[in-house]
């Protein structure tokens, strides 16, 4: 089942082109067009979001996920599966989002485990434990430290990151940038800015698909 919470309303304008026959008007009406289309960028892929795979791959693949989020936990195998069988062409970023009840500390926990190098180790065990650390869809935090303790975290320094400045930071812009998109259900993917076209396993590999053959990362069919 995927995770949905309503995150509020956005002030996000969808800009349509339009044909102008005066070089005056297009160009005073292009800049709010392009304006919008990089907010929409940066707030897409943060430079401080988390990312796997190479810097330079042609696909890049942005995930916006809620570690309590069951679905989250069965596709993120998949992509890493799927990242694979094409080495050094996709890339993946995470973006946290935190729609179930507790899910904030959970998001914390990742924020603060960067700390230590440890963000990807921390987020598949955590994934993969899913089911010890949550109950009815609710985060139980005093689970969660003996869901990770294969991880080899400090537990003393995760417990003053979760807390820090820098994590709190890192967190809050996630939320607006969801806000921003409109992020209203999880895992909600974008594949080189494209949005599923519906939620589904075989939608996402045709859009990775599509994007790996449009760059010459694998043979046209």
């Amino acid at each position: 089942m995927i995770c949905i919470k309503s995150v509020g309303p956005t002030g996000l304008v969808l800009a349509a082109a339009l044909l102008l026959t005066s070089c005056g008007k297009a160009s005073d009406e292009a800049q709010p067009v392009q304006d919008e289309t990089a907010t929409r960028a940066a707030a897409l892929a943060s430079e401080n979001a988390p990312s796997y795979g190479d810097a330079d791959a042609k696909v890049h693949i942005v995930e916006f996920l809620d570690p309590a989020c069951e679905t989250c936990a069965v596709f993120f195998p998949m992509v890493k599966e799927w990242m694979s069988r094409v080495p050094g062409e996709i890339r993946l970023s995470v973006r946290h989002v935190a729609f179930h009840s507790g899910a904030e500390y959970a998001v914390k926990v990742l924020e603060a485990s960067r700390q230590q190098g440890k963000y990807w180790e921390t987020l598949e065990a955590l994934l993969a434990a899913q089911g010890q650390w949550t109950q009815h869809h609710t985060v139980l935090p005093e689970k969660i430290g003996p869901a990770i303790a294969s991880v080899g975290l400090d537990m003393d320094k995760l417990m003053t990151d979760m807390n820090s400045m820098e994590v709190l930071v890192r967190v809050e812009q996630d939320r607006k940038d969801a806000v921003l998109l409109k992020i209203s259900k999880t895992p909600t993917y974008f594949v080189n800015g494209r949005p599923l076209p519906s939620f589904g396993a075989q939608q996402l590999a045709n859009l990775i698909s599509e994007e790996l053959q449009k760059h010459g990362a694998i043979p046209q069919r």
